[in-house]
């Protein structure tokens, strides 16, 4: 090597080396912004899910839930098609050949979790619906940590912590429990949808999010479809008006097409068990639009229980992966 290339590589170094770790600052940025759009999204999605449980009860004395379950999936889908349509027939042999994934995603996250959410709220009030549902980051944890992710000190204590406070909320400031059949209905749905989350992981990549929306969308209506005839023989159809069709178009549009595509992003990017974490914000949104909607008043206790689920939620979605 002569004196000029010695030179020369004494110069440049250094600049590759800025090159280097310019790259490293930006992609810890990207990963920062990839996290804090997760959990907005998935913000997002418990808000609007929030509502769906007041819309659901609105509906218990009119609409048979086979029925609100069956047209909540048809109004979603009319509502996505005009964008997923192009790119789920592109993909059309991938959700071919994933169909066997697809279905059951689709049993467990559209057909059994919204129906038994809709029988539950025939027994049980809106607030315990929520309440019960707050449950159901618990499981994603767990089935989380069996598949092999670490879910670290500050994760599971925020974890423990806003269970704790959904505990006290739901035993109304005692950890004694008196369960009603919807309550355990409840539990059903959210065993049912944290089973789906834990699958979202499990999605192919080259699937679109999408076409895996329609798809669902498609399925869970054409698996309740059986269902529905059954329910229209035995019970008779509802009336459409504006306090039936309202809260469908809320649930179908809303509570399913926007909710729904939020959260599959939401765990794309954060994670199941960490969007789970988000989701214990579920009771508080509840009490809010309970407050807003119905009146229902929030003493002092169900307060400091919102605020150990508020504390709880903050740490563990700001903990690092």
């Amino acid at each position: 090597m002569t004196v000029m290339d010695r030179v020369r590589t004494t110069r440049t170094a250094p600049a590759a080396g800025a090159l280097a770790g310019g790259g490293a600052v930006a992609a810890s940025r990207a990963k920062k912004g990839a996290a804090g759009l997760g959990v907005l999204l998935a913000l997002v999605a418990t808000v609007v899910w929030s509502g769906s449980f007041v819309a659901t009860r609105g509906m218990a004395d009119t609409v048979p839930p086979v029925q609100a379950v069956f047209w909540r999936w048809i109004i979603a889908t009319v509502a996505v098609a005009p964008f997923a349509a192009r790119q789920a027939w592109q993909q059309r042999s991938l959700l071919r050949k994933h169909l066997g994934y697809i279905s059951l995603a689709t049993l467990f996250g559209v057909t059994l979790y919204n129906t038994l959410v809709h029988q539950a709220g025939l027994t049980t009030s809106a607030s315990n619906m929520g309440m019960i549902m707050a449950a159901s980051p618990v499981i994603m944890a767990l089935y989380a940590r069996l598949g092999g992710e670490r879910l670290g000190v500050r994760r599971s204590f925020g974890m423990l912590l806003a269970a704790f406070g959904v505990l006290l909320l739901v035993g109304d400031g005692s950890l004694g429990f008196d369960f009603g059949a919807g309550d355990l209905w409840m539990f059903g749905a959210a065993l049912s949808f944290a089973t789906y989350s834990a699958l979202l992981k499990r999605k192919p990549t080259e699937i679109g999010g999408l076409a895996f929306l329609l798809a669902t969308f498609v399925l869970g209506a054409l698996m309740l479809a059986p269902a529905y005839a059954v329910s229209l023989t035995v019970q008779g159809g509802f009336e459409p008006t504006t306090h039936t069709i309202g809260p469908l178009l809320y649930v179908g549009v809303f509570s399913s097409a926007v909710a729904f595509f939020a959260w599959n992003k939401a765990i794309s990017l954060i994670g199941a068990a960490r969007a789970g974490v988000v989701y214990y914000l579920q009771p508080v949104c509840v009490a809010g639009l309970g407050l807003l909607l119905l009146g229902e008043r929030t003493g002092p206790a169900e307060l400091l229980c919102m605020a150990l689920i508020l504390g709880g939620v903050g740490l563990g979605s700001t903990a690092r992966r």
